[in-house]
């Protein structure tokens, strides 16, 4: 498999003083822009760990294997 590199942020916001939330654009080597979708998760920290745990490995098994 080749080197790869994941690119993520995290944040925590009240929910309520969210609006919206948009891509964010990553500028490659080539001079072409990528982006990547920003996902909200919202209820409680327990919630959201066990969510974004699920949606991680949800991630990966997505991904083609060589």
């Amino acid at each position: 498999m080749a080197n790869l590199a994941l690119v993520y942020g995290m944040r925590l916001f009240p929910a309520e003083e969210l609006d919206r939330v948009q891509p964010a654009t990553v500028k490659l080597k080539s001079g072409r822009d990528a982006s990547i979708t920003m996902h909200l998760i919202e209820g409680g920290k327990e919630d959201i760990e066990r969510i974004l745990r699920q949606s991680i490995e949800a991630f990966f098994e997505m991904y083609p294997q060589p």
